[in-house]
């Protein structure tokens, strides 16, 4: 039996509800390319990663492919499917070969009806994930925009092996992501570029001070 991660979701999780979850689980082998759901499916499992990279992306409004995140070993993600199964908010790629566990609703289900008391560990995990994501809607909301930029910029700047990040997304994307208007972004962008702190083209961005991004990101005040 494989062991369940304790991160992410699972990181309060007691150790009989890891082990039920671990009990019911399955691996599944992906080669680089591969999708293990789309967004707009039907969510139906959690997932957790034991080897490889997972890349997390959903298509903007445009109609072009944005990248969240790359997930790595140790993380667990798709938790909301196990409460309610709508549909993905975004699409889970194999960014290289990789290995997940993956536990279906309906298999958790079945073991909670037959023992009952998990029953509470799960909601309890469900409250403190509701908790952080209400800390995530207020940083959204409340923050101020070029804080929020800038830690968007870093952390797509983290999935990249070169010191010199170029960011690859428009200024229209990047409002997109923040929940700004590109007028925002744009105004932002251009005290940066004066600045130094990043250069902008029609093909993107290019971060050449992170000091000046980490030291803006750091920054809470609203």
């Amino acid at each position: 039996m494989m062991a369940f991660p304790n991160s992410g979701f699972l990181s309060e999780a007691s150790e009989e509800l890891r082990a039920m979850l671990a009990a019911q689980a399955a691996d599944v082998t992906l080669d680089r390319g591969d999708v293990l759901f789309e967004q707009g499916d039907e969510g139906d499992a959690l997932y957790a990663i034991l080897e490889g990279a997972l890349e997390v992306s959903f298509l903007a409004m445009s109609g072009r492919k944005l990248s969240l995140s790359l997930m790595r070993p140790g993380e667990v993600f798709g938790e909301i499917a196990l409460f309610d199964n709508g549909p993905r908010t975004a699409t889970v790629m194999a960014a290289e070969p990789s290995r997940v566990l993956r536990v279906r609703q309906k298999d958790m289900m079945a073991q909670i009806r037959k023992h009952p008391d998990l029953a509470v560990d799960l909601i309890r995990l469900a409250g403190l994930r509701m908790r952080y994501m209400g800390a995530q809607l207020n940083e959204q909301v409340f923050l101020p925009m070029p804080i929020r930029l800038a830690r968007k910029l870093l952390h797509l700047a983290g999935q990249q092996d070169s010191p010199t990040a170029r960011i690859t997304l428009s200024q229209s994307e990047l409002a997109e992501f923040v929940g700004a208007t590109r007028e925002a972004v744009s105004k932002t962008i251009s005290t940066w570029k004066r600045d130094n702190v990043v250069e902008a083209s029609r093909g993107g961005l290019q971060i050449h001070d992170f000091d000046a991004l980490r030291q803006l990101a750091e920054s809470d005040l609203i």
